[in-house]
């Protein structure tokens, strides 16, 4: 599985937010200081997030960044996809790079459906659910497996022909 440090730093910023924020804005120098994340990537996470929905900046002296939900209605994954993350258990792209030399590899669907699970899970645990360390598999319900039915993927052929230029 590969999440990379972008989906983990923007989901540890967002739980510092929501942990921080009941006396006003929180500053991102704040959150760099509490989570050891530098200053310039958090400015670029909370660029996304804002424009995702999730923060509002609030301007001048004692500004910062506040939730735009309540943490109960922000969701693990709503963060992961905000900042542009995907959490994939493949190596494929379109079937063609990672795989078989454009054929899907014998392990492809076994990968696909643990990545569909990741985000099933991912779907339902909120903000709250993690700032009260109420995170568990027994804990949450999950989503019903059809809503999460692959969608099929045209595979993309690369021409390997090379044009001679003149």
């Amino acid at each position: 599985m590969r999440l990379t440090s972008k989906g983990r730093y923007a989901v540890s910023a967002m739980i510092d937010l929501s942990k921080n924020e009941e006396a006003g804005p929180v500053n991102l120098a704040a959150i760099s200081d509490r989570q050891f994340i530098s200053l310039s990537y958090l400015e670029q996470l909370f660029r996304r997030l804002r424009e995702g929905g999730l923060v509002k900046s609030v301007r001048g002296p004692g500004g910062g960044y506040l939730l735009n939900r309540p943490a109960a209605e922000i969701t693990v994954s709503d963060v992961i996809r905000a900042v542009d993350e995907q959490i994939k258990a493949t190596r494929c792209v379109n079937a063609l790079r990672g795989c078989h030399r454009g054929n899907r590899c014998d392990t492809h669907e076994l990968w696909d459906a643990l990545g569909m699970h990741i985000y099933r899970f991912l779907d339902v645990v909120t903000l709250q659910d993690v700032c009260d360390k109420k995170v568990s598999l027994d804990g949450v319900t999950l989503a019903p497996v059809e809503q999460y039915a692959p969608t099929p993927q045209p595979i993309m052929m690369v021409d390997k022909r090379v044009a001679a230029v003149s």
